[in-house]
């Protein structure tokens, strides 16, 4: 876990695979941003990434900074764009995805694409970035916010995202020439962000984060030039 930017206002971290954003039972990045940062006097996380998801992770230092992500999100001005490994490719390059969410009735830790009182409107709009083989590189906007969205989006478009088990996700994938690719979790990672800036009123904070080894390493196995995975919203 690194620091990739702090200032009076924001603190962003480099979640590693394996710990969740915030949790009730414990360790969680929360606790440990805190540890990072005491002196944040209002600290609070203005996204939460699954465990199984790496990538840029923002925290409001301040109640001002809280309040302008918001407003930036109420707008459609603060963007989260996410890198997403498939092995299936769609026949268009880009489009939306409005597939309403809800609890799985089978799981409550997991979500479905369901059309019942409960669920909650969802909105994800992709594009391709690249292919490597049978594989795809998905850049991902969530302009919604809900849990699993992005999974469960792919998912029931019929793209689930390589390691993600829990949605329809392979975990080994073999190659036509027979040389097998593994995903020991789910291939989705939060490479780039960009919301005004709560201490500059017309500036804009756009920060980016190349994709870790292990996706870098899917990618190249599929014959793939991993430089072109790295998302930007500049």
């Amino acid at each position: 876990m690194t620091i990739v930017y702090r200032d009076q206002h924001l603190l962003v971290l480099n979640k590693p695979v394996g710990i969740a954003t915030t949790s009730p039972e414990g360790d969680s990045l929360f606790e440990r941003a805190r540890a990072l940062d005491p002196e944040a006097p209002a600290l609070h996380p203005l996204s939460r990434l699954d465990t199984q998801v790496s990538g840029l992770t923002t925290f409001a230092r301040t109640e001002l900074a809280n309040r302008v992500a918001n407003v930036a999100r109420r707008d459609g001005k603060l963007r989260r764009s996410y890198l997403g490994i498939a092995a299936r490719q769609p026949d268009e390059q880009e489009g939306d995805w409005r597939f309403p969410i809800a609890f799985d009735v089978r799981d409550p830790k997991k979500r479905q694409v369901a059309e019942i009182s409960s669920s909650k409107a969802a909105h994800t709009h992709w594009r391709v970035v690249a292919t490597a083989g049978s594989l795809v590189a998905f850049d991902f906007w969530p302009i919604t916010g809900r849990t699993h969205q992005l999974r469960v989006h792919a998912s029931h478009a019929g793209y689930p995202l390589l390691g993600d088990m829990a949605y329809g996700g392979e975990k080994r994938l073999t190659l036509a020439n027979g040389r097998i690719l593994s995903a020991q979790r789910v291939m989705l990672h939060c490479a780039a962000f960009r919301m005004p800036d709560p201490a500059k009123r017309g500036s804009v904070i756009t920060l980016s984060l190349e994709p870790p080894d292990d996706m870098q390493k899917l990618w190249r196995g599929a014959g793939g030039d991993p430089a072109v995975l790295k998302l930007s919203l500049t």
